[in-house]
């Protein structure tokens, strides 16, 4: 089993307008990529979203928790998942930054 991957991303939205954009964001990202990730679920409870993906044939799962000042994500991957998770987690962590920047 690999190690989960763990991103922060700070935000000062607060955390129901955090919500909102993640919401809207996550929606928006599933239909850009859908030739790449698949989400078979996701459920928010709260401020926190649990998730379970499909990419490239591999299944994920993962967590989304919100706080007043930061998002923490933290995904569960398999082994060839988590190689190419690895080179992409800074993408991932400024895309996110994107999605929450105070507008």
């Amino acid at each position: 089993m690999t190690k989960p991957l763990v991103v922060c991303i700070p935000h000062r939205l607060g955390k129901d307008k955090a919500i909102d954009r993640l919401k809207g964001g996550l929606d928006r990202a599933a239909r850009d990529f859908k030739q790449f990730i698949t989400i078979e679920q996701q459920v928010w409870t709260g401020s926190s979203l649990t998730f379970h993906i499909r990419a490239i044939g591999q299944f994920a799962s993962g967590n989304l928790q919100v706080f007043d000042n930061f998002v923490r994500l933290e995904v569960t991957l398999p082994w060839l998942l988590a190689k190419v998770a690895e080179r992409f987690a800074p993408a991932l962590e400024q895309q996110g930054k994107l999605m929450l920047e105070h507008k």
